[in-house]
């Protein structure tokens, strides 16, 4: 892990704080590209709480996500990004095509930009 992009950092720290889900990125990390929109934190937990309690036999990791939701915030600037609704960019294509949740790292993120990518056929 390398040292994270101070405006990278802002960034996410702003999307913590104003609770918003709006935000588009695209970010590269150890050679895969990802793009979609950033979530606070708690938002991305309950989330992925809600996809695991769904399924017959992952349904008790939700706790595990539900835990730290009741936490609360992390103290500190954050250390990852949070993104749903993201695709994972192969080609002309994006992995998943409904889009996923993923969880990166900070100072694993070699470069981004703002906005996302999106692929057409026409």
């Amino acid at each position: 892990m390398s040292i994270p992009d101070d405006l990278l950092v802002d960034l996410a720290a702003m999307v913590e704080s104003e609770q918003t889900n709006q935000m588009s990125l695209t970010v590269v990390t150890q050679g895969a590209v990802i793009t979609g929109r950033l979530a606070p934190e708690s938002v991305w937990r309950q989330r992925v709480a809600e996809v695991l309690q769904d399924s017959d036999q992952l349904a008790p990791f939700a706790e595990v996500f539900r835990a730290s939701e009741q936490a609360g915030p992390a103290a500190g600037p954050p250390s990852h990004l949070h993104f749903h609704v993201a695709r994972i960019l192969q080609g002309t294509l994006g992995i998943p095509e409904t889009g996923g949740m993923y969880r990166i790292a900070l100072g694993d993120v070699n470069a981004w930009t703002v906005g996302d990518f999106s692929y057409s056929d026409k």
